[in-house]
């Protein structure tokens, strides 16, 4: 999948066996599984190289590379695969589940998805508020999200700030609402295809090499304070900030304590990747863990596939996988 994989309504199902958050190793890994199981099988991703494997510049260590291979380059093979078995993959971003209604439903910006079992697979590159003045202004400034927020600023000057790939991602979502935009970013180069992207919004300020050390404001957000790549400050009026750096932190804002959590992670049952909820699953990074390896990550995956379908076909026990796509 080069761009994003378009999911017709027409041929849709109603209601999916399996709907996997996150297009990771680990959630790819349990489309695979899913979808060779029969399963129809729905992966919402929010962006194919937003994780932190999709970022990662070389990986030497996974089983069956004779030679290395960027993350995306391993991302590309995952979903190219899970694809080859039936897996749908949509581009979008959950925004919010409702695992007490049978079946489970998942939310995002464009609409309301259905599944009899869920497998969250979002990793862990969310972070806590960071920047000086972030948490103060959250919701009155300050936003991590351009499809929710980006109307709100119509014809208003806007900052989008932290790891460019992800803030190209969700550029023109911005630039179509606001009167000005200022990337700052601490990447000094953009690649041709960024390049190509920004050039089309005329509104659109670069601030490469630079980073936002505060932000300023009242009752709402009206500066950011900024350094340059020499370190010179400057400050730069502007009515919000979308905010897209990375973390560490499990990426679990949306589930609203949908399941069980402990210090900031999904507490898993003694078997089969469950959770507290009944027929909903997790894996990989999102998950209370210490290793945090690709391999691991993508066995979780196969793990919980193989359990939705014992939980969807109320199997006694397990059925794993061999030589054939038959469950």
């Amino acid at each position: 999948m080069t761009g994003e994989s378009v999911l017709k309504n027409d041929t849709a199902p109603e209601i999916y066996d399996v709907i996997i958050i996150g297009g990771g190793p680990a959630g790819l890994s349990a489309a695979i599984y899913s979808s060779r199981a029969g399963l129809s099988t729905l992966v919402i991703d929010k962006s194919p190289n937003a994780g932190a494997l999709g970022s990662a510049h070389k990986i030497e260590n996974y089983p069956g590379m004779a030679t290395p291979v960027s993350g995306s380059e391993l991302l590309s093979l995952f979903r190219k695969q899970a694809e080859s078995f039936g897996t749908s993959i949509i581009k979008e971003q959950v925004i919010g589940v409702n695992f007490e209604s049978d079946p489970k439903e998942i939310f995002t910006n464009q609409d309301t998805f259905r599944a009899k079992a869920v497998i969250i697979a979002t990793g862990s590159m969310g972070r806590n508020p960071s920047l000086p003045g972030e948490e103060k202004f959250r919701g009155r400034g300050v936003s991590y999200c351009a499809t929710c927020d980006a109307p709100f600023y119509k014809h208003r000057e806007v900052a989008a700030a932290g790891e460019l790939p992800e803030i190209i991602e969700e550029i023109n979502q911005i630039a179509k609402f606001a009167k000005r935009v200022f990337i700052i970013s601490r990447s000094k180069n953009l690649t041709r295809e960024q390049e190509e992207i920004v050039t089309r919004h005329p509104h659109v300020e670069l601030k490469l090499g630079c980073s936002v050390k505060e932000i300023r404001g009242s009752e709402n957000v009206t500066a950011l304070l900024t350094a340059d790549p020499s370190g010179a400050p400057e400050e730069i009026p502007v009515d919000g900030i979308f905010i897209y750096l990375r973390g560490n932190q499990p990426v679990v804002d949306f589930l609203y304590g949908a399941v069980d959590m402990t210090d900031g992670c999904i507490m898993l049952n003694d078997h089969g990747m469950s959770t507290s909820v009944k027929g909903v699953f997790a894996v990989g990074d999102v998950t209370c863990k210490k290793i945090r390896q690709v391999v691991v990550a993508a066995s979780e995956g196969c793990i919980a596939a193989l359990s939705a379908e014992q939980y969807i076909n109320q199997r006694e026990r397990v059925r794993s996988q061999w030589s054939t796509g038959k469950a």
